[in-house]
């Protein structure tokens, strides 16, 4: 039976063990999901995106704008980067 504060997770024993890593809820479960389906490869590397420090402020900011982070037009690079990779 679902919890009603907890998605439906296709995959127990990961979004357990992510958990215990210190994922929180919505994350764990995303993972373990997309790692139960077949037509999906989470484990895959991504992009070949630079890292966030060869950005510049303005890329850095039009990103932080694109995910809606709060307080963005105040922040340093380095705290950009931060609530970016947050």
């Amino acid at each position: 039976m679902a919890s009603k504060d907890r998605p439906r997770i296709k995959d127990e024993d990961t979004y357990e063990a992510l958990r215990d890593k210190g994922y929180d809820k919505e994350k764990a479960a995303r993972i373990a999901n997309a790692q139960a389906n077949d037509s999906q490869s989470p484990s895959k590397k991504g992009g070949k995106a630079s890292p966030y420090e060869d950005w510049t402020l303005d890329e850095l900011y039009e990103r932080a704008q694109e995910l809606e982070i709060e307080g963005r037009s105040s922040m340093s690079k380095s705290e950009l980067i931060e609530a970016l990779r947050s």
